[in-house]
This record gives structure tokens, C-alpha cells and sequence, in this order.
């Protein structure tokens, strides 16, 4: 903190202060690969729940510098990512010696007793000082209590000549293997028993599932201190092993502490409750892992969810009486409200919800806004089922987006039946190439349709703004000849409905792939909610408006029902409910209130519908009303949502901690109040960091409309979802590569 900007008067939280710190430090690794991605910055910056890794040394790290999340050179990584046993750390920073130096040779005194000398020791530990200043070495070696003697002599002559190799001609070494530590130096570590400096920290890459994370983090917690206390308590070894039941997936937790034997057992306990605290809260780059380890010179602690000691556990817990593990998903971690509401004033400036205006003035806005209103749907309905020849002066757009007919009726055989894509209540929809070989997707509206020029102009202006890889992008329009055609970039795998819904199409979406799709439509969101120049609510996302290219990335399509929102502007209200069911969030389908928080939910519906393999239409059933929110619900709360996950991704081994952490981002989006689902960027952030704490859902609201027969819900064309307007009910099929017009209503 001595080197913290005195000028910052407003007193910072130290916690933020070291948390930019140490993104600024992993920014600076020596290694680019070892750099994090903007994307990653950003989501780290964004979230004050994520666990940040260790750091390795940068070119200007100074050896000897101690933060509050590490000791000097601590390092930590993902066992999965890991190099294979020994880890060395190498003083980089305390000089070199010569070959067949002095130094060197003392080195090679102290290699030929220690093997010997620490495996006769009863307590498996061995400190020796060879040659005189400037040339003197000291070193310690010390093997795991629960190993023999051969296994210890074996382990510490290795690491030896490990040393050398790896911290070749560095002055200061330390190895840590299993079952063994070695360190020497030019420095006098002996004298203090209790500088632990120099750590590795390793943790397994898979985590337990979401909806125990929390019971298994308090038990992993529990035995690791009692384990701590054991080791504490051995006179001669300082080390102790135990084992905790805990439940049907992991049956049994294994843990291990071990301090040096020269350390007294308040020195001991000391030293391990500082690595434990540090280590294991319950934000912390632990949690969620079913394993995880520190590696330290003075003192050690490991866990698992198998067996990795030797002989039997010396300790044995059971889990507490009185806190059965219940049938339901144990409460995770969850973050505090006063953090929420401190993270959000940070990131989103003061909104002006209401401006008080004299009644006369309100009535007189409210009158102004009807007659629009009104002079609107006349003119549109006088002008419906009539050619149109617009003049190109009312429409102003860039000339790079006008295409001639003539070039269109080329690429698409003269819209030749064969090319045709699809058909909806807008038109047809037609596949066409280009001369210059550029596939694109051509809307041809009918001359019925009910959307005018105005509305062709704000569609045309709407999606040249929003410019995203994971929303689909506008290539023309052509305004000739009583033709109104708008042509998109082609999508050569169509929308995801008619790939996930297929029970062997689906089986081209692997793991990896779902995740992407999931990862694309959630950022895609994003940019519309809160990273564009304009805001704006989609309204109806749903499978069939996301379209995939050739390698499966996704694409957010259709803004025919998206509304465009005021920057400060939290939610609007239309009595023209427009959208699907199934995808429509309560408060839009009942009342007619939509916000980026509708768009949320519908997102949470699609998530749920990717990890299962099921669309939430099918569970529509007019004698038992089973839906696939309720049938998600039922099966998380019991604990049994493996069992819905889809088969296919459980085949192929598919990791079910990550699927069961996307139930638990999909609940959390469809929750029944607005406010309780999260802001699309706290969607990524859950999406993208592993180590993220997941609130616990509550019970979504289902809403199923009251209609005779089901099947008016959907169309059975590719995508089976046609709109539910309050003036058009038709069942006109939709075309995968379906992009209708923005219908812009006065607000």
C-alpha cells in the first residue's frame, strides 16, 4: 500500500486498489499466452465476485514483493493445466554461481547427506548449512509424514538433481514434488521458522455441481481446519490426514496438512490458518472445486474428493447432526445487496425515473400522442394491399446499401421457387449469390405488407448502427419497381431452431458449440442493452430469430417486434402484446410491460432449452400443464437435474458441473420479478469466470396462454413460432433466415 497514488483522497477500498493491482500484474506477464484477453479485463473489472488466478513472474516482478493474495513468487493454476509434478520455483532474483564453483560443490556436499539424513529422521525432515560465506548454502528437505523412508531418500536425491536442471546455476532453489520439498539458498531461512514465502497453489479444474457448491465448501472448509488442528497436535511429524462423508456424488472429502517438525504447534497452527484463510473463503479460487491444493516450504494443506494419501485417515468427520444435506439445492454463495447496489451505481450512472409536469401539460402530451397514434394506423391501413412506388429522395441511406433489381433478380434465379427459404405473413425469403460469388438472403415484402416507408427507414437506420459479429448484418436495400427488398448477410447453417429441436441434427451441437451459441447470443444482448448507441429491447428472442454460420456462431436476428429505448429509460408499456409464448416474460404477456429484463428472461428460456435438448413449446399439455421452466424447477429443487439434462451431451461426457451452472444462469434470468434477474452484463460475467458465486433462484412464474388448442401457439414450419399479434393470429410459417421489419409504435 506504500505505493498506492497519495493524491487519492477519497479513500478507495484497499480491496479494489490490490484487486486493479493484480489485473495490472497479469496483464504484464512475461508470457503473452499468460495475458488475459480485453474481454476477460473487462468482466474481472466488472465483477466483484471474481476469484483472479495467481500470478507467474513478469520481467520487472520483484521476488521479495509480498501482496495481500500472495506470498513472494506464489504461483497458482488449474491442476488440469498444470505441468506434471515437480514444480520449482527458481531466485532469479539472488545471483548466479559458476559451474564447479565452490558453490556449486557445497550444493553437491549437501545432495549426497540430505537423502540419507531426512529419511532416517523420525519425523521425515532434515535441515543442513554447507561451505563458508560467500559460497555457504543452506537447505531443508522434508517428505510427506505418510511416506517410508526409501520413497523419502528417493524423493529428495531427485529433487536435487531436478534442481539443477530446472533452476540451472540459480543460487536459490525450491522443489515441490509428492511425496518431498527441497530448498536451498544463499540466505539464512533456517533461522525463521515461520517465513512461508514461496507457494504453489493448484486446483482441479472440474467443479462440483452448482447446487452444491456451498454445502461442499463448508464441509471442505470444516475438515481442512480440523486437519489443520491435528497436524498442529503431532509432536513428532507435524502432519496429520482426514477424511468427511459428505454425499451420493462425492461420497467422501480427503484432506492433508503438514508443517515443518522444527516449528512449535502454535507456530504451526498459525502458519496453516494463514494459508487456509486466504485460501479458502467463500469467494476464493477454491470454491466450487472439488480439490485444491497449497504447496509451502513451512506449511501444506490439500483436499480432495478421492484418496490421495497413504494408510488410513488419522481424523474422521461426519457431517453435522443437526444439517442433514436436504433434497433441495443447498444455498450457494450469494452476494450481499449492499455490494449489488454499490456495483451498480459504479457501473451505470443515476437514472431520472419521473419528471413531475403540470396536469394540463400531461393531458395535452397524452392528447398529441393519440391523435399521432391514430393518423398512423390510418394511413396504414389505407395504404395496405396497394403497390407502392416510393420516391428514392424520402429514403436516405448510404449508397454503399442501395442495390439495383436488376442485380437482385440475377443473384436469386429471377426469386426462383427454388431459392426460396421461407414464406411468412412479410413475404418470402430467397437465397441469392452475388457475381462476386457473396452468398446473402433477400426479403422480398409483400405488397400487403403493413409496414410503410417509415418504417422500412428506421429498420434500414436501426440495424446500420448496431454493428456486432453476433447480430446479423444488413447488406442492401433495393426500392424499385413497387419492390421492397432488404438483403442480409446469408446464414448457411439457418436459424437453431431447426438444428436443436431435430434429434439428429442436434447431434451436430456438441458441448463446446452449445456453450458458444449461448456465449454469442449473450453478448450480442449485451451490445444492444448497454454497449450500443442505441438501446434497445429485442422482444422476441427465441431459437428461430438465432441464426448460425457455417462454423455455428451466432446471430441474433429479427428486429421486427425490437423497440428503441431512451438511454435512461428502464421499461415501456403497449397494449399490443406482440412476441411468442413460452419466450415472453409474465409482466410483457400480462400487463404489456417490457424492458431489457424481457429480454433476459426469454434468454433464460433458451438457455434451459439448450442444456435439455427440449423446447418449451412441447410441454404445453392442456391435462397436466407440464412446462419446461416447472419440469426444470421440479428437477433442480429435488436435486435430480442430471436427469434432464440432455442425453446426447451426457454421452459424449459433456462436463454436468457446467451444465448444471447454466440451469442455474437460466433460472436466475427467468425469475419472476424484473429486478431479480440480472443485467445482461452480469449474465456474461456469470458465463465467462468459472469462480463465480451463483445466486439461489426462486421458483419462476409460468405464463401459458388460454387458448383451446395449443397448436395455435406455433406454426409447424422451420421454426414453429409464429407471432401472436393482437390484429394478425395467422399462422403464416416462418423462414429460418426470418428478419422482419421493425413495427415502431409512438411511445
Amino acid at each position: 500500500m506504500d505505493l498506492v497514488d497519495s493524491s487519492l483522497t477519497d479513500h478507495p477500498p484497499t480491496e479494489e486498489m490490490l484487486k486493479c493491482i493484480h489485473i495490472g500484474l497479469l496483464c504484464v506477464q512475461r508470457n503473452p499466452s499468460a495475458r488475459p484477453t480485453m474481454s476477460w479485463v473487462n468482466v474481472t473489472l466488472s465483477s466483484s465476485t471474481v476469484c483472479l488466478p495467481c500470478l507467474c513472474k513478469s520481467v520487472f516482478f520483484i521476488q521479495e514483493l509480498s501482496l495481500i493474495f500472495f506470498e513472494c513468487t506464489a504461483r497458482a493454476l488449474p491442476l488440469a493445466a498444470a505441468q506434471p509434478l515437480p514444480w520449482q520455483l527458481c531466485n532469479d532474483t539472488a545471483g548466479n554461481f559458476t559451474a564447479n564453483s565452490a558453490y556449486q560443490a557445497n550444493i553437491r556436499r549437501l545432495a549426497a547427506s540430505f537423502p540419507k539424513n531426512a529419511s532416517s529422521s523420525p519425523s521425515l525432515f532434515a535441515t543442513g548449512v554447507a561451505g563458508t560465506a560467500p559460497d555457504v548454502v543452506y537447505a531443508l528437505a522434508l517428505c510427506r509424514g505418510d511416506t517410508n523412508a526409501s520413497s523419502c531418500a528417493r524423493c529428495v536425491a531427485s529433487q536435487f538433481q531436478n534442481a539443477q536442471q530446472l533452476c540451472a546455476l540459480n543460487k536459490g532453489a525450491t522443489m515441490f514434488d509428492d511425496p518431498c520439498i527441497l530448498r536451498y539458498a544463499d540466505w539464512d531461512f533456517l533461522a525463521n521458522t515461520t517465513d512461508n514465502r514461496g507457494m504453489f497453489l493448484a486446483w482441479s479444474y472440474d467443479s462440483v455441481n452448482a447446487s452444491a457448491v456451498g454445502a461442499f465448501a463448508a464441509a471442505s472448509r470444516r475438515l481442512v481446519d480440523a486437519t489443520a488442528d491435528a497436524a498442529a497436535a503431532d509432536p513428532v511429524r507435524r502432519f496429520a490426514t482426514g477424511e468427511e462423508a459428505f454425499d451420493e456424488t462425492y461420497p467422501k472429502i480427503y484432506s492433508l496438512a503438514q508443517c515443518t517438525p522444527d516449528m512449535t504447534a502454535a507456530d504451526c497452527r498459525t502458519c496453516l490458518g494463514h494459508v487456509i484463510s486466504r485460501f479458502m473463503p467463500m469467494y476464493s479460487y477454491f470454491t466450487g472445486k472439488h480439490g485444491g491444493r497449497i504447496f509451502g516450504v513451512r506449511c501444506s494443506f490439500r483436499f480432495e474428493t478421492y484418496p490421495f494419501f497413504s494408510g488410513r485417515p488419522l481424523l474422521q468427520l461426519q457431517l453435522p447432526a443437526a444439517a442433514p444435506p436436504g433434497p433441495g439445492p443447498p444455498p450457494v454463495n450469494m452476494t450481499p445487496p449492499v455490494a449489488t447496489s454499490q456495483r451498480r451505481r459504479k457501473h451505470r450512472t443515476g437514472r431520472v425515473l419521473a419528471i413531475a409536469v403540470p396536469l394540463a401539460a400531461a393531458t395535452l402530451g397524452l392528447t398529441v400522442i393519440c391523435f399521432c397514434f391514430w393518423s398512423m394506423r390510418t394511413a396504414t391501413h389505407k395504404s395496405s394491399g396497394k403497390p407502392y412506388s416510393p420516391n428514392p429522395d424520402d429514403i436516405q441511406v448510404s449508397d454503399s446499401l442501395i442495390l439495383d433489381l436488376s442485380t437482385l433478380r440475377e443473384a436469386t434465379d429471377n426469386f426462383s421457387e427454388n431459392n426460396k427459404l421461407g414464406e411468412g405473413g412479410f413475404g418470402a425469403v430467397y437465397k441469392g449469390v452475388l457475381s462476386d460469388g457473396q452468398e446473402i438472403a433477400v426479403k422480398r415484402l409483400s405488397f400487403g405488407s403493413r409496414q410503410g416507408v417509415q418504417e422500412l427507414k428506421t429498420e434500414l437506420v436501426l440495424v446500420a448502427k448496431i454493428q456486432h459479429k453476433n447480430l446479423v448484418r444488413i447488406k442492401g436495400v433495393c426500392l424499385e419497381e413497387h419492390e421492397k427488398l432488404l438483403v442480409y448477410e446469408y446464414m448457411p447453417k439457418r436459424s437453431l431452431d431447426t438444428i436443436i429441436f431435430e434429434s439428429q441434427k442436434s447431434k451436430e451441437l456438441d458441448w463446446t458449440k452449445r456453450l458458444n451459441i449461448i456465449n454469442g447470443i449473450a453478448r450480442g444482448l449485451q451490445y444492444l442493452h448497454e454497449d450500443s448507441q442505441l438501446k434497445i429491447v429485442h422482444r422476441d428472442l427465441k431459437p428461430s430469430n438465432v441464426l448460425l454460420d457455417f462454423d455455428y456462431n451466432p446471430k441474433i436476428s429479427d428486429f421486427g417486434l425490437a423497440k428503441l429505448f431512451d438511454q435512461d429509460q428502464s421499461q415501456a408499456v403497449t397494449s399490443h402484446i406482440a412476441g411468442t409464448y413460452g419466450y415472453m416474460a409474465p409482466e410483457y404477456a400480462m400487463h404489456g410491460q417490457y424492458s431489457v429484463k424481457s429480454d433476459v428472461y426469454s434468454l433464460g428460456v433458451l438457455i434451459l432449452e439448450m442444456v435439455t435438448g427440449r423446447k418449451n413449446s412441447s410441454f404445453f399439455d392442456l391435462e397436466q400443464s407440464v412446462d419446461l421452466l416447472s419440469l426444470v424447477w421440479e428437477h433442480w429443487t429435488t436435486g435430480t437435474i442430471a436427469e434432464l439434462l440432455d442425453p446426447f451431451l451426457l454421452g459424449r461426457r459433456a462436463p454436468q458441473d457446467q451444465m448444471s451452472k447454466l440451469v442455474n444462469i437460466g433460472l436466475l434470468c427467468v425469475q419472476d420479478n424484473p429486478a431479480d434477474r440480472p443485467a445482461m452484463s452480469s449474465v456474461n460475467v456469470m458465463l465467462s469466470i468459472d469462480t463465480v458465486s451463483l445466486q439461489v433462484p426462486s421458483k419462476p412464474t409460468v405464463c401459458t396462454p388460454e387458448m383451446e388448442d395449443p397448436s395455435h401457439l406455433y406454426s409447424d414450419a422451420y421454426n414453429r413460432a409464429t407471432k401472436l399479434q393482437s390484429s394478425d393470429k395467422s399462422k403464416a410459417p416462418m423462414s429460418p433466415n426470418e428478419v422482419t421489419l421493425t413495427e415502431l409504435e409512438p411511445r
